[in-house]
């Protein structure tokens, strides 16, 4: 390793960066690095490799820089009120601070924020990238605050964002789905119906609606029962939804939404033992529901981990080629659902 510093003219430091593939070094020099050793024949030692990496991985960074953290929601409170927005910010600092970075928090919609002042407050406090978590109701940012986009690393968690597009961590709302489509299969239902507002549908680009219709295409077309996407107007005209269950009778939820509780109760149903319902984000506070686990704080760690790779590689701007990095969501189980089914014990085989 002294041969391969000395003929690099760096650190022997440097030439462990560079030969573990840190990105704390830019890719140019850890390619010259090892062309170098390829040249020299160096070879690594796996086991005092692996035992470096524990020792590494048991070790916190020291400070390294300072990241913006900013609230999306319309709500300036949301990373502390929101039902599920503070498991994203958890997951964030967590990851920071592990990383050796700090945050500052900004709301999006300051309205004595403009691209401007964003940037001059920005680079005065010396923040190197930004994290935007909250987008709730929209997947575009505001068209006023280009320039910012255009000028730090930034990377959006829980939607994929248009106009302009950057990259972003969420969770794998189209497996998430069928996951949870076939948890039902299993539990003996046979008629999953998904239920969920077209708005928010939009907001993930149709996978939520996309996975199910997939899914369902595994059903005899008499057991696929439509989405029913009108939430926001039958928290309103609650007959929207009684119309749209007696005409398919559907036997379990697939929902985002506790409102259809007493819906059903409305309809004198009871919950698990006349209709199942699966929580697609599942929470800790409503622990008896069954349903998907999101894993909202490790889409905030994602996204840390890909903000800091941007700086470390010198990238800034709207990407040409945005990265995404997909979350798997988990089962949880619930008193929502039916108990699976008992399987009947083998007959054992009489001797004669």
């Amino acid at each position: 390793m002294s041969m391969i510093a000395a003929e690099a003219g760096c650190s022997k430091n440097t030439v462990s960066l560079a030969l573990r593939g840190s990105p704390q070094l830019p890719e140019s020099t850890r390619a010259q690095i090892r062309q170098i050793a390829e040249r020299l024949g160096y070879r690594t030692n796996p086991i005092v490799s692996h035992l470096m990496a524990q020792l590494r991985s048991t070790q916190t960074a020291g400070f390294q820089a300072k990241l913006a953290l900013v609230n999306a929601h319309r709500d300036p409170k949301a990373f502390s009120t929101h039902a599920t927005i503070p498991a994203y910010v958890e997951g964030c600092e967590r990851r920071a601070q592990r990383l050796g970075y700090s945050f500052d928090r900004f709301w999006l919609h300051d309205p004595k924020l403009k691209a401007e002042s964003w940037i001059r407050v920005l680079r005065t406090r010396a923040i190197k990238g930004l994290i935007i978590v909250g987008m709730m109701d929209q997947n575009r940012l505001p068209p006023h605050l280009l320039p910012v986009w255009e000028s730090f690393p930034c990377v959006v968690t829980g939607v994929r964002t248009r106009d302009p597009a950057l990259s972003f961590s969420c969770v794998d709302h189209h497996d998430l789905v069928i996951q949870a489509f076939e948890r039902a299969l299993a539990l003996g239902y046979q008629r999953p119906a998904l239920v969920v507002e077209e708005r928010i549908d939009r907001l993930v680009e149709g996978r939520f609606s996309g996975a199910m219709l997939t899914a369902q295409q595994g059903l005899p077309r008499v057991r696929r029962v439509p989405a029913f996407m009108e939430i926001d107007h039958a928290r309103a005209k609650p007959g929207l939804f009684h119309d749209w269950f007696a005409r398919h009778e559907p036997d379990v939820l697939l929902s985002l939404y506790n409102i259809v509780y007493p819906w059903l109760e409305e309809r004198g149903l009871r919950v698990p033992r006349d209709v199942g319902v699966i929580q697609l984000e599942w929470r800790a506070s409503h622990a008896e529901i069954s349903g998907m686990n999101q894993h909202n704080d490790a889409v905030g760690e994602a996204a840390v981990d890909m903000v800091v790779s941007q700086i470390h590689h010198n990238e800034s701007g709207i990407p040409a080629f945005p990265r995404a990095t997909l979350i798997g969501a988990s089962w949880v189980d619930g008193e929502s659902v039916r108990s699976p089914a008992r399987r009947r014990p083998k007959a054992r085989a009489r001797t004669l």
